[in-house]
């Protein structure tokens, strides 16, 4: 095999190699789902929470929730936090407010340039998040009554159709400490599991 040949296969797996190399590195840009989901959180000893997730208003978040569900993330974790009148919390697998999901999404509500008409009115689901408004992975609270103050800052993404009668036994029920919202690890209501309807 003379020189030129040789040049010329070591060009050609070269360049095939760098073809492969950007081939392979191009991510495809995840789908964002739209229109109305629907989910149930089944609660050990409560009963069953039906919810509707709205894509069009928040695609990112309910995209994120509905694949966490999907990989069942949820299933076994519990509401760490009760306020009364206020909110219940749940979805961290630490069980004490610091711990989420691997992802962080962008934070969907006006004061983060989204236009999000959902109002934080009692049954509406919505993201915590830290102080960062792209914080949010996969804690999410109830609101228990309406919490125009939410609205703009936090990333509601759908309500509660059935089942606030379970929410309100579960805060009326469930042990919570001096500070009027923690809940110790073995009085945190238990979510079996949440299960996607559609």
């Amino acid at each position: 095999m003379d020189k030129k040949t040789i040049l010329l296969i070591v060009g050609v797996v070269v360049i095939l190699g760098v073809a492969l190399f950007f081939g392979t590195k191009k991510e495809e840009k995840k789908e964002m789902l739209t229109g109305k989901h629907h989910v149930e959180i089944v609660v050990r000893d409560y009963g069953t929470i039906a919810v509707e997730l709205d894509a069009d208003s928040a695609p990112i978040t309910v995209t994120n929730f509905l694949d966490l569900v999907d990989a069942k993330f949820y299933d076994g974790l519990t509401f760490h936090r009760i306020h009364p009148e206020f909110v219940i919390q749940g979805g961290d697998p630490d069980h004490n407010g610091t711990g989420g999901s691997s992802q962080k999404i962008k934070g969907e509500f006006s004061q983060n340039g989204v236009d999000n008409s959902i109002s934080h009115v009692r049954g509406t689901i919505s993201m915590a998040r830290g102080n960062d408004f792209n914080s949010a992975t996969s804690q999410f609270f109830i609101v228990l009554e309406d919490a125009p103050s939410l609205d703009g800052l936090y990333a509601a993404f759908g309500h509660v159709t059935e089942g606030m009668d379970v929410i309100d036994a579960i805060v009326s029920q469930t042990v919570i400490e001096d500070d009027g919202e923690t809940v110790l690890y073995e009085n945190q209501p238990v979510i079996e599991k949440i299960v996607k309807i559609d």
